[in-house]
């Protein structure tokens, strides 16, 4: 996608000014949040910026890269990684790393696609490939 550059130097710019508190997505009134895990190769930080879909207390991230052929890199970082760190509304906390696979995956795509009809498009775009799918859920303190 053409404009994922310019959205993306908008969302680092928005969440820098508003204290990481808000991005592109909930100006457009869409739930977002900041993940961030360590690099599978590296072991740094890496920070991304991703529309969840609510269920309950838990988030649901789609690895749908703006309906490219490849998987994001946050994807695979998550994959490797059995915790992260989630910024939500100015609140940061540690989340267990969840991929959803086999039976599962299938009510959550569901569920994902009726939160955000784009994912349906994305697919499409992506020619059909699979997207990897995370729970991310809050530790208890």
């Amino acid at each position: 996608m053409r404009s994922a550059p310019l959205v993306l130097r908008v969302e680092r710019l928005l969440r820098r000014v508003s204290g990481g508190r808000m991005g592109v997505l909930d100006l457009a009134g869409l739930p977002s949040i900041e993940v961030t895990v360590a690099g599978r190769k590296t072991g740094l930080p890496r920070t991304t910026s991703l529309l969840y879909v609510p269920r309950g207390a838990d988030f649901i991230v789609l690895g749908s890269n703006w309906g490219s052929t490849a998987h994001p890199v946050w994807s695979a970082n998550l994959r490797a990684a059995q915790t992260a760190s989630v910024r939500h509304k100015g609140e940061q906390f540690l989340v267990t790393v969840r991929e959803i696979t086999g039976v599962e995956r299938k009510p959550l795509w569901d569920l994902a696609v009726a939160f955000w009809p784009g994912y349906a498009m994305e697919y499409e775009l992506s020619g059909g490939r699979v997207f990897r799918i995370f729970e991310l859920r809050r530790q208890s303190a």
